[in-house]
């Protein structure tokens, strides 16, 4: 089965602003509307560095370092022109490849890398996989693997915040594989029938794992199925950031304008596998994977800001330089902290943990003390 259908023209309309180059904007399009040069150079550079963190990271569960990477390779426009549409007070709600979103928002890469190796150093204390970052400081909500879960989460905070009178809305992801799942009906149930200021946003990949999209759903796209919910829907061009961006930012101000959630699909493509455990090569062909990587998001984005005196390559250069070395030392710092100490296992829950969990640390700790630490299990996630 091929996932390039549902991506080729003329299949259903997409919402473009670039020009399939890139050089220039779609006939029609009043560049008037398009974000100032430096929200359109801060989108770029979250882009770009989202590219380098999860080439390093894939590189570094290669090597046994990382136990798990979920690449977002092909996907930056849709993930960070989306995400350029929200304030700081909104909160987002991720699925797997949106990790970018949070130090787009402000996260450290020191934070996300202690993360990913789930040290003494990371948020969660290590017991979320990698690539589930979570970060309170910039509204971004780590996710557990459950597929579709967090799009009620996101409609229960909305209303939360609707309820305080607050201008604030949710970013709701998930991937065109999630759309199958009951919590999506569930949300966007609830939401339509609360209005809640909550923006669904589909990142369509091509594959839920295996899955293709034109096996998905029997739907003319993703976009349509929001009629049903009594909301509306788009479909976009997901390799165009600047449809992503302005698609998406008119959606939140509808939400942030008390009329209510949207549906926005951005259709793009998955370059990698599903995760670091999975051999893509096993259900697609390398056509397909040649057509999308002509289309490169980046690329094409790096053509509109260089014609435009945006960007240069001197400065394109000096970002790379500057990124990776700053990737590069936040694996360094990663790697000299040890886990998180036995005890914070049972942190966090209650303001005192009960007496049968504390026997229980108190045991799990004279085991540690008289036998050793485990050893560690080799393996690979299955996901």
């Amino acid at each position: 089965m091929s996932g390039i259908r549902l991506g080729d023209p003329g299949t259903f309309p997409l919402r473009k602003v670039l020009s399939e180059e890139g050089t220039d904007c779609v006939e029609g399009f009043d560049e008037a509307g398009l974000p100032p040069r430096d929200t359109l150079l801060t989108v770029y550079r979250a882009m770009l560095t989202t590219r380098l963190l999860d080439d390093r990271m894939l590189k570094l569960q290669r090597q046994g370092r990382v136990a798990f990477v979920g690449t977002a390779t092909g996907l930056e426009a849709a993930i960070h022109g989306s995400a350029a549409a929200f304030q700081a007070q909104d909160w987002v709600f991720s699925a797997l490849r949106e990790g970018g979103v949070a130090i787009q928002r402000g996260m450290t890469l020191d934070a996300y890398v202690a993360h990913m190796f789930g040290n003494e150093q990371d948020s969660a204390k290590g017991r979320q996989m990698p690539n589930h970052p979570q970060c309170k400081e910039v509204n971004f909500v780590s996710w557990s693997s459950v597929i579709g879960t967090q799009l009620p989460h996101a409609v229960g905070v909305a209303l939360a915040m609707k309820a305080r009178g607050e201008s604030a809305v949710a970013c709701a992801y998930i991937g065109d594989g999630g759309t199958s799942s009951s919590g999506f009906h569930s949300a966007l149930n609830f939401a339509g029938v609360t209005k809640a200021p909550v923006v669904f946003v589909v990142v369509d990949n091509g594959w839920a794992i295996s899955v293709p999209s034109s096996a998905q759903t029997a739907s003319r796209s993703y976009g349509a199925k929001a009629s049903a919910y009594g909301m509306p829907g788009e479909d976009v061009d997901g390799n165009d950031v600047l449809a992503c961006m302005v698609a998406v930012d008119e959606a939140a101000e509808r939400a942030r304008a008390g009329d209510g959630p949207s549906l926005v699909c951005l259709r793009t493509y998955r370059m990698g596998g599903h995760s670091s455990s999975d051999d893509p090569s096993r259900y697609r062909d390398e056509e397909e994977v040649r057509h999308w990587a002509d289309r490169d998001p980046i690329l094409r984005f790096e053509r509109f800001l260089t014609r435009r005196d945006i960007l240069d390559e001197k400065d394109r250069e000096e970002w790379v330089t500057e990124i990776t070395g700053t990737i590069a030392s936040a694996v360094d710092k990663a790697e000299a902290v040890g886990p998180p100490a036995l005890e914070t296992l049972v942190e966090d829950v209650w303001a005192n943990p009960p007496r049968h969990l504390r026997k229980q640390v108190v045991e799990a700790l004279r085991v540690v003390a008289e036998q050793g630490a485990a050893e560690e299990v080799e393996g690979r996630f299955p996901l």
